[in-house]
This record gives structure tokens, C-alpha cells and sequence, in this order.
């Protein structure tokens, strides 16, 4: 069977080419991606404190627990009190970030007040420290 020059084929009038939908589904992948903040956890659950002062912080800063029973945790393991000035260094030189510090409501007030030095000794100008607003 012979095709003349103004005969269509039949085999590609219902092929739609997808090929520039997948470039720009990647392209805006990539955009969430790259514009996405994530913000680290500390990785233990604390009792918060209450306060009626309370007031929300921004969502990028370095958040360090005090579990009840004394153990000071940043990003799920324990890196104690000699831990938190060079953690907040290492921090800090990336940014000025507040430093927010979740405490339960058991731990010895003396070993908050080491915790806030070392962070204040480290370069942190603001310290806060995260309460529950009931």
C-alpha cells in the first residue's frame, strides 16, 4: 500500500507527549525542596511549665530540652551541660538564632539557670524558655 504526502498516519494522531509535564512536576519538586524550612526537634516529650505571659517565638532556633530527669537533649541524644555552649556556637555561626529551651516542670531550677548561662556564654542573645499557655 502506497501513502501519498498528505496522508496523516494513523499510529501517532493519539499519542500526546508527556515529556514537559514531567520537566516542570521536577522543577517544582525541587523548588519545595530547596524553599522548605525544617525545623529540628529535640526528640524527648517535657511537661511544660505554665504561663500566662506566654507568647509565640519564631519557628527557626535552637530548641535544647531538660527532661525531668536532668538529662539536657538536643536532637534526640544527651549532650549534657558541658554540651550546650559548644552546640550553640556551632549554631550560631550559621545565623542569629533565638535559643528556646524546653523544660519540664520538675527540673531543679539551679540546673535551668547552668543551662541558660552556657547558652548565654556560647553567643546567644536571646534565650526564652518554652512554656504552655492553658
Amino acid at each position: 500500500m502506497k501513502k501519498t504526502l498528505f496522508q496523516e498516519e494513523d499510529d501517532q494522531s493519539g499519542e500526546i507527549n508527556i515529556s514537559p509535564l514531567i520537566d516542570v512536576v521536577f522543577i517544582l519538586l525541587i523548588f519545595f525542596i530547596v524553599t522548605t524550612t525544617f525545623v529540628e526537634e529535640t526528640g524527648v516529650e517535657v511537661t511544660k511549665p505554665q504561663a500566662i505571659s506566654a507568647q509565640q517565638l519564631q519557628k527557626e532556633s535552637v530548641m535544647i530540652a531538660i527532661t525531668g530527669d536532668s538529662q539536657i537533649v538536643y536532637g534526640g541524644r544527651n549532650i549534657g551541660t558541658a554540651g550546650v555552649r559548644p552546640l550553640v556556637e556551632r549554631l550560631l555561626s550559621r545565623g542569629e538564632l533565638p535559643v528556646i529551651i524546653l523544660t519540664d516542670s520538675s527540673v531543679r531550677a539551679d540546673l535551668l539557670v547552668n543551662v541558660i548561662d552556657e547558652a548565654k556564654l556560647g553567643g546567644a542573645i536571646s534565650v526564652n524558655i518554652a512554656t504552655r499557655n492553658d
